[in-house]
């Protein structure tokens, strides 16, 4: 039995009738169980990157979209994003052996719970820019 106390009706979008709900659960079923497109027509599936298209980056001119804060430069922007990936709110405020047990609760990198592990020890952090601050890292002026 569902946990919902409105069994059915809330896994349902309300912008289809039930019958058409149904419908678009079994055209994805296939590839949701084969986790591959099962489509027959080839002109509905997804074209894959050719050798010769440029590689997909996040980053592809070397900088951050936007730019880097004033008294950042772009390592040390992807090294908060990074800690703060791995680090929920709920982790705050917290010292470092906690961090880096909650890091290594949310399965972060080798890499991240080794950047945490040299924090200082004896200090409480807020917040990831704390934390920022503290592996010496620059943050914005």
């Amino acid at each position: 039995m569902s946990e919902t106390p409105f069994a059915g009706t809330s896994e349902r979008s309300t912008k289809h009738s039930p019958r058409v709900d149904e419908d678009l659960v079994h055209e994805t079923q296939g590839m949701m169980k084969a986790e591959r497109a099962t489509r027959s027509e080839e002109w509905r599936e997804v074209e894959p990157q050719a050798e010769t298209d440029p590689d997909i980056d996040a980053d592809p001119a070397g900088t951050l979209v936007g730019g880097t804060p004033v008294g950042m430069d772009a390592d040390a922007v992807t090294a908060r994003a990074e800690l703060a990936r791995w680090l929920d709110r709920a982790d705050f405020p917290s010292t470092g052996p906690d961090l880096v047990e909650a890091a290594r609760d949310h399965r972060a990198p080798d890499a991240v719970v080794a950047e945490l592990e040299r924090l200082p020890a004896g200090e409480t952090y807020e917040r990831v820019g704390d934390v920022v601050r503290a592996l010496g890292y620059p943050t914005e002026s």
